[in-house]
């Protein structure tokens, strides 16, 4: 018993000792020491960029929540989320100027489909499983199916894909594409080009569609994904450059694993990743992103077996329609994506 009491005692002086010396006065020597190790730490770190779509939004919480969290940092890795100029995110990561990209399935196609030069991209995670986007009107406008646009004003960003689409879904629906109004615009807030000279404009329901409910104001709202399947592509999407994964394989596994963790922990808890994207963020309307942010969690992964994962029948039914509508210089159904990196 006096053995064990005096083994107790011995630890406990021990403990004292310790404690007593990890509080020790901090000298600049020590504080040098310090900041060497934690520059060496960062500098051990691999700088990895990665260029946004867009201002930021709930479509990114899961990269800033990977950040904010050092899910990044535990990976090895130091991220620089980017900027991009106007659609440039693909570009400026086909080109080496970041190593990753949030993008879209739509955009990609005939960026990697071209005879000559085509960019060496590659999806790998779709950040939303479902196509959440589609066409919002105020109810006013009575355009409750596609054959109401004719006669209307669709507020077009002057692509031959979206020109394609809205033609294919007011002809399947029985209406006249002629008699649609295609307006050149490029308005960035989707309610107030409706409540000017705009009928219907295509909208990701996340943001405007969320928006508007908080608003009040009474809306229709037609979903492409639900009007054909084929229309069910992947909107946004985490691309990256094809080069980097074939030369840095295992380092993009591990950057992927981090980012889907940032991805989960947005799914399992919206009010604090919502926090995470207005802390970085701050213009950002807050009472819009809980909103958002609450809209998505269900969305981000959905039916799908684990986040990021890309269904190869629906990548291939997209861009099987658009080579055949003539949209893609190639057929490139079976290219552009891989769920190789994912965890």
């Amino acid at each position: 018993m006096k053995q064990t009491k005096f083994a107790a005692l011995a630890a406990l002086l021990t403990a004292l000792l310790l404690s007593a010396c990890g509080k020790q006065k901090q000298t600049p020597q020590n504080v040098a020491a310090q900041n060497d190790a934690a520059a060496a730490q960062d500098a051990a770190l691999r700088n990895v960029r990665l260029v946004l779509d867009w201002t930021p939004n709930t479509n990114h919480t899961g990269i800033y929540a990977a950040l904010e969290l050092g899910y990044f940092a535990e990976a090895g890795f130091n991220l620089s989320i980017l900027q991009p100029p106007e659609d440039g995110a693909l570009i400026i990561t086909a080109a080496g100027g970041a190593e990753y990209c949030v993008d879209f399935q739509e955009t990609m196609g005939p960026a990697i489909a071209r005879k000559e030069a085509p960019l060496p991209v590659t999806a790998v995670a779709a950040v939303i499983n479902h196509n959440t986007s589609g066409i919002m009107s105020l109810a006013s406008s009575g355009i409750k199916s596609p054959r109401h646009l004719a006669g209307k004003r669709f507020a077009s960003w002057e692509t031959p894909l979206v020109t394609e689409i809205i033609r294919n879904v007011v002809e399947t629906d029985g209406g006249n594409f002629s008699a649609v109004k295609m307006i050149p615009n490029y308005a960035t807030d989707a309610i107030s080009a409706l409540q000017t000279d705009i009928d219907a404009i295509w909208i990701y329901y996340a943001w405007d569609g969320v928006k508007a409910e908080l608003e009040g104001i009474p809306i229709n709202y037609i979903d492409f994904g639900a009007l054909n399947p084929v229309f069910d592509f992947y909107t946004p999407v985490i691309a990256a450059n094809s080069n980097y994964l074939n030369t840095k394989p295992e380092e993009a596994r591990q950057f992927m694993a981090a980012l889907s963790k940032g991805y989960e922990y947005a799914i399992k808890n919206p009010k604090e990743a919502a926090a995470i994207l207005l802390k970085h963020a701050p213009e950002l309307d807050a009472k819009l992103v809980h909103q958002s942010q609450i809209y998505l969690t269900p969305r981000y992964t959905a039916d799908a077996p684990r986040w990021g994962e890309i269904d190869t029948k629906r990548w291939r039914a997209f861009y099987g329609w658009m080579y055949e509508k003539g949209l893609l210089e190639q057929d490139v159904r079976d290219k552009g994506f891989t769920n190789e990196f994912l965890p």
